[in-house]
């Protein structure tokens, strides 16, 4: 598995190269004089998504990149989390505050920036502006965006091989087109790998202003339901509400798979970690440190940029030690990650 590893330590970017940091929590602060910040030393600004900073996962991965932006660079930084029950107006004004203060670039975690991101690029075009999980058209944006089917299928590969009641679970925190292509990757990779094995898929609500992606409880409650049917592998690509779905599997002592961050490695899931079998990650925080290297090189990443496994921006971690002794399942990752590619192997997104 020599890709996957390699991911876990570093992310390479085809256009960019982006070294993942591990660091999460803070907040921004200022630096001494030096580096090449522009703009009085003002760099990377980044605005959250829904669960904020602490989500040990989506988030927090973009805080990784932040971080390391900040260490390399020396300028200061900006981190905002969202309010409750926020708009689309509320989004612009956050991120036009960031660009009109001189942060650049400004970076929207999450698909739920797109309309806000939109209007306050056209306002501000000698910003760069960057949104994750979205494509927004504009000469100063940079979509950032992955393959998550990619590693979910590999996910998905890694439970058929755990399994032994053959039913595993997905749990997905709110039912829209980007959740589905972690369910469809994680689908396909567990009939690809045994075609007797059942998936149980659920959602935790319709739309994230009912807490899909920030409510442990509803994730507990959905993998315990899932659990019950007699799920001994359960996925999770809910945001917080993740740590729900862990707490859940450990206490029943069957296997958790991890979404974005290696939450293996997570202080704040330690307790479970015994039962985090893998993760599926997503290098956000590699993207995210790519565009902010991209503007202080002054050569502004713009358009849509992808983020697969050819370039490392996908994959899966193999922290738990555990993971290598379930009979088959280091091979059949690796010869699933050759298939993606090498072509042979095409995952669906829905």
């Amino acid at each position: 598995m020599r890709r996957i590893s390699k991911l876990a330590r570093v992310a390479v970017g085809v256009a960019s190269l982006a070294l993942a940091a591990t660091a999460c929590g803070g907040t921004s602060s200022d630096n001494n004089d030096g580096g090449g910040g522009s703009k009085e030393d003002l760099g990377l600004a980044i605005a959250y998504d829904i669960g904020g900073k602490g989500d040990q996962s989506f988030n927090d991965a973009a805080f990784a990149g932040l971080e390391k932006a900040k260490k390399e660079f020396d300028y200061k930084t900006a981190d905002v989390e969202p309010t409750e029950g926020e708009t689309d107006a509320d989004k612009e004004q956050r991120l036009a505050s960031l660009a009109r203060q001189g942060y650049d670039p400004v970076i929207g975690v999450g698909f739920a920036y797109g309309p806000a991101m939109k209007a306050v690029a056209e306002k501000y075009p000698d910003t760069t502006f960057g949104i994750v999980d979205s494509v927004v058209e504009g000469d100063n944006v940079a979509s950032l965006v992955f393959a998550e089917e990619q590693a979910s299928y590999l996910a998905g590969v890694a439970a058929a091989k755990a399994t032994k009641s053959k039913v595993v679970g997905f749990v997905g925190g709110v039912d829209i087109p980007l959740i589905h292509k972690f369910e469809a990757g994680y689908t396909q990779g567990v009939k690809d790998t045994d075609p007797k094995v059942k998936v149980i898929p659920q959602y935790l609500t319709q739309t994230a202003e009912e807490g899909g992606f920030s409510s442990p409880d509803k994730g507990k409650a959905a993998a315990e339901g899932q659990i019950e049917k007699k799920a001994d592998v359960v996925y999770q690509a809910a945001g917080l509400s993740g740590q729900g779905v862990i707490e859940a599997a450990a206490k029943a002592k069957v296997w958790a798979i991890g979404v974005d961050s290696d939450q293996y490695q997570q202080e704040a899931l330690a307790a479970y970690k015994d039962y985090i079998l893998t993760s599926a990650l997503k290098d956000v925080g590699g993207a995210v440190y790519a565009l902010a290297k991209s503007v202080e090189d002054g050569k502004p990443l713009t358009g849509t940029q992808v983020f697969d496994l050819k370039v490392n921006g996908v994959g899966l971690s193999e922290s738990n030690p555990k993971m290598a002794e379930v009979p088959g399942l280091t091979d059949a990752v690796a010869k699933a990650e050759e298939g993606i590619v090498g072509g042979s192997i095409e995952v669906k997104t829905e």
